[in-house]
């Protein structure tokens, strides 16, 4: 096969650009690094415009299909997707973080009576030598935990330096999201036009083979995340519903707050629940122990309930991926990006499973029905 001048003169182009890259990697990692910084807002505006879209393609799709109001339906709709987005961030701080506040400062103040007690019983004194027990009693817990506190809050190092440090994060975490929501915004209102640039491009610079390709690829990742994001969200408000309905029934503390928590907890996979489950406890037992130990019991019994009933009907039978390759998925994106690991770890695993289980049996089908042609052949 003769090789054109062109596609030499690429090849020598490309390794020779590897070639720099390798040599000169801090540099093109440094320059990587602050190209992502720059393009965060970018990439917090798309996270947000893609989730946004889905109650306003529901609005768009139910509320306003009619041609008279056509002008006002892109902004009434997504006016109405911030909104909603609103409330409930609005609702769950609400109902969360005071009792949340309200539990510290009371952990804060039984907790020095309660190792006083503990350090005084006959268990204690006999299992300890008297004079490590005296010490320990003749410690201030009060002013120890408060000094303890004290030290957390204030940081360690010069203390301006950890407030304009402070300061510095909070307004670029805000300008950050501004310019992210600005930018949704833009995205949201032409998306048509956007989608159709895109695929002009496309057709532009791919071949039509390469752009079928990728366009099915973009179809099943967006389908997966669509069911993925509207999956989750209703399997945590059923949780969240059920958790609230339970303790109600079962007379414990704090429903209405360790319901809404489990709840917004349960948008991460496997370990949400958990996670709000043992916030819980701690706040409950401030209250009773026992009324702990039976909520631990309770939260055991429903998630019992949610991991064989409720998860694999909602989101199992959704993204159509088995169990095995979602711990999989939650245990590495966990790993290497945190919570967002896990969120994002889920659909992109659902893709790729999606993808090779539909080559592997286009292949399948491929080898069978060659075979059946050499059949064919061999008895004719």
């Amino acid at each position: 096969m003769k090789i054109e001048k062109k596609t030499l003169l690429h090849i020598g182009i490309a390794v020779f650009l590897l070639f720099l890259a390798i040599y000169y990697w801090s540099a093109v990692a440094g320059f990587l690094t602050l190209l992502a910084g720059a393009a965060t807002p970018l990439f917090v505006g798309l996270v947000i415009a893609y989730v946004l879209n889905l109650p306003m393609s529901f609005y768009e799709r139910h509320y306003f299909p009619k041609k008279e109001v056509c002008k006002s339906r892109r902004p009434v709709c997504l006016l109405a997707a911030f909104l909603t987005l609103a409330v409930i961030v609005t609702a769950v701080v609400w109902l969360v973080i005071p009792e949340l506040i309200s539990c510290l400062q009371f952990l804060i103040a039984e907790i020095p009576p309660a190792l006083d007690r503990f350090l005084q019983s006959e268990t204690v004194k006999n299992l300890l030598p008297e004079n490590f027990v005296a010490q320990l009693a003749a410690v201030n817990w009060e002013e120890t935990a408060k000094t303890a506190i004290d030290f957390l809050l204030s940081g360690i190092g010069d203390a301006a330096t950890t407030v304009v440090s402070v300061v510095t994060s909070v307004f670029s975490g805000i300008t950050t999201a501004f310019i992210g929501i600005i930018f949704a915004v833009y995205l949201l209102s032409g998306k048509e036009r956007l989608q159709q640039q895109c695929l002009r491009v496309m057709k532009s610079y791919l071949r039509p083979k390469w752009m079928d390709k990728s366009l099915y690829v973009a179809r099943a990742a967006n389908d997966s995340f669509r069911r993925f994001i509207v999956g989750q969200c209703t399997e945590a408000v059923i949780l969240g519903v059920l958790c609230v309905l339970g303790m109600w029934i079962c007379g414990f503390p704090y429903a209405m707050m360790i319901g809404t928590l489990i709840g917004f907890t349960a948008l991460i996979p496997i370990a949400g629940a958990f996670i709000g489950a043992g916030v819980g406890a701690v706040m409950i037992l401030t209250v009773s122990p026992l009324k702990a130990l039976l909520f631990v019991v309770f939260i055991v019994v429903l998630q019992q309930l949610e991991g064989n009933l409720i998860y694999p009907r909602v989101v199992g039978k959704s993204l159509g991926l088995p169990a095995l390759w979602v711990l999989v998925a939650v245990t590495v994106g966990g790993s290497l990006l945190g919570i967002g690991g896990m969120l994002l770890a889920v659909p992109l695993v659902a893709v790729v499973y999606h993808l090779l289980s539909e080559d592997i049996s286009r292949r399948e089908k491929k080898a069978a029905a060659t075979e059946e042609e050499t059949t064919e052949e061999g008895q004719t």
